[in-house]
């Protein structure tokens, strides 16, 4: 069985990339994502995405090579909150 890992980002639309927050293996994955459900933040898996993210220090942006990724992902979860907001 594979070691779970996570990666929590942090965007704003005034920094110049998204910033790594937090990066986990194993229990401390679980944390991450237990939190992330407790805040209701959005969670999106993509492997591949989080091998590369787990290598970067927290408080760094992440790398111009990431940024078509993981701007997909944005635009995602602002497609989502979107939708959200129409519902309510």
């Amino acid at each position: 069985m594979k070691r779970k890992k996570a990666v929590a980002l942090k965007y704003k639309k005034e920094f110049n990339a998204p910033i790594v927050t937090a990066v986990g293996f194993g229990e401390i994955a679980e944390k991450i994502l237990n939190k992330a459900k407790e805040s209701n933040v959005p969670i999106v898996e993509d492997e591949s995405l989080v091998n590369e993210l787990s290598k970067i220090e927290p408080s760094s942006p992440i790398p111009y090579e990431l940024y078509e990724a993981v701007a997909r992902i944005i635009a995602f979860i602002y497609h989502l909150d979107e939708k959200q907001n129409i519902k309510e």
